[in-house]
């Protein structure tokens, strides 16, 4: 039952300051970039921001392998269950579910390519620090902006503090994940 209650609230705590980083980031995007696809944004960063959060509780959860075989599946299939929240919305108020479905396995596909391409770049096992995320933020900055802007990705990351951000939700996942294993062994 502690293993339950303990998964739970990890889940919870990653999955709560996974949607709020990436408002965050979303927010600064479409802020800074006026012609940027504000669903395109969207997708790609939460797509980013749950594989970097299941990567950081992986390796938070490294020695608890029962706990993490509960947690990571879920905070890797975030995007999926957001989508599904937003389609429960919209299909409680449709008269037309055919159109919904259709759009829906439409998105689902637009987020498993989006999700693998993460999945590739963000390796399992380890921790996504600083200089990692840099690199790695920069193709999701290139594949969020529009041709042509004036500055490259990697400038308007810094200009923008984008790093910081999810570096910053990163370590507190990874230490609530941490603190997570040491009550289950204290206990």
């Amino acid at each position: 039952m502690r293993l339950i209650t303990q998964a739970a609230r990890i889940a919870t705590f990653a999955t709560t300051g996974a949607l709020s980083t990436t408002q965050d980031l979303i927010g600064r995007v479409l802020e800074s970039i006026d012609m940027a696809d504000p669903e395109l944004v969207a997708e790609e960063t939460l797509c980013l921001v749950a594989m970097a959060t299941a990567r950081a509780a992986e390796v938070g959860l490294r020695e608890q392998a029962e706990l993490a075989q509960a947690v990571v599946p879920a905070l890797q299939a975030l995007p999926f269950t957001y989508r599904d929240y937003l389609l429960g919305g919209m299909l409680l108020s449709a008269e037309d579910r055919t159109l919904l479905e259709a759009t829906g396995q439409e998105v689902y596909g637009r987020l498993q390519r989006k999700q693998a391409f993460y999945e590739a770049h963000l390796p399992a096992g380890q921790f996504p620090g600083e200089r990692m995320l840099t690199e790695k933020m920069a193709l999701w900055m290139g594949r969020i902006s529009p041709p042509g802007l004036p500055e490259l990705p990697q400038e308007r990351m810094k200009r923008l503090a984008l790093v910081p951000v999810l570096h910053t939700h990163l370590r507190l996942v990874l230490q609530f994940c941490r603190q997570a294993v040491a009550t289950l062994q204290e206990g």
